[in-house]
């Protein structure tokens, strides 16, 4: 074992053993889970939602490494290997992503059935490598030794949000951030005047 926690087998199965990348879907992982990352929430008893997600998506990719053929270690993963995850999800995707010889290319709501593919959804993608990266250095990871953090991830993902903005005909803009609205009304008032006028 090398300066970061491996993942290790358990002796539980987690029945769940699930990657949920869209809210409310999942993709099935029919392999038994590997042991939970080691992060402050963890000795808390309870876990938070983020967290209990961020467990189930590190075992995922723990068993995806396990399986990956010739079987790889945590150490010696690359981004090429994080690539080939993301694309191996791609199969459980419930996001309809047009081909540019499709009618519907552009439509965020087309009309009709097409046969186009279902593909993970850009948004979903992202927040899984987010989570995934936390993970890796929750686990003894380095930094800068993270393969969730390659530039050859945020390429494809970036790569993804951009052909799918234009396949759907919906826009990734970042959203700007609403002041609350006690700030908001600070800004509107007056100053008081200053005392010391000569």
């Amino acid at each position: 074992m090398n300066s970061f926690q491996e993942f290790e087998p358990s002796s539980k199965a987690d029945t769940k053993g699930a990657i949920s990348l869209a809210e409310g879907g999942t993709t099935s992982n029919k392999f038994p889970s590997a042991a939970a990352p080691s992060s402050p929430a963890s000795s808390s008893g309870t876990l938070s939602r983020y967290e209990n997600q961020k467990r189930r998506d590190w075992n995922t990719f723990g068993q995806y490494l396990r399986n990956h053929r010739p079987p790889l270690s945590l150490s010696r993963c690359s981004g090429a290997h994080v690539l080939e995850f993301l694309r191996y999800l791609d199969q459980f995707g419930k996001t309809k992503v047009h081909t540019q010889l499709c009618p519907f290319f552009g439509h965020p709501n087309p009309p009709a059935p097409c046969p186009c593919p279902l593909r993970q959804a850009w948004g979903s993608l992202d927040a899984l490598i987010g989570r995934l990266r936390a993970a890796f250095e929750e686990n003894g990871g380095k930094p800068e030794a993270n393969p969730f953090g390659a530039r050859a991830v945020r390429l494809y993902l970036r790569e993804v949000r951009d052909s799918q903005a234009k396949a759907r005909g919906i826009s990734y803009e970042k959203k700007k951030r609403k002041r609350p609205q006690q700030q908001q009304q600070q800004q509107h008032l007056p100053l008081p005047p200053s005392n010391n006028a000569s």
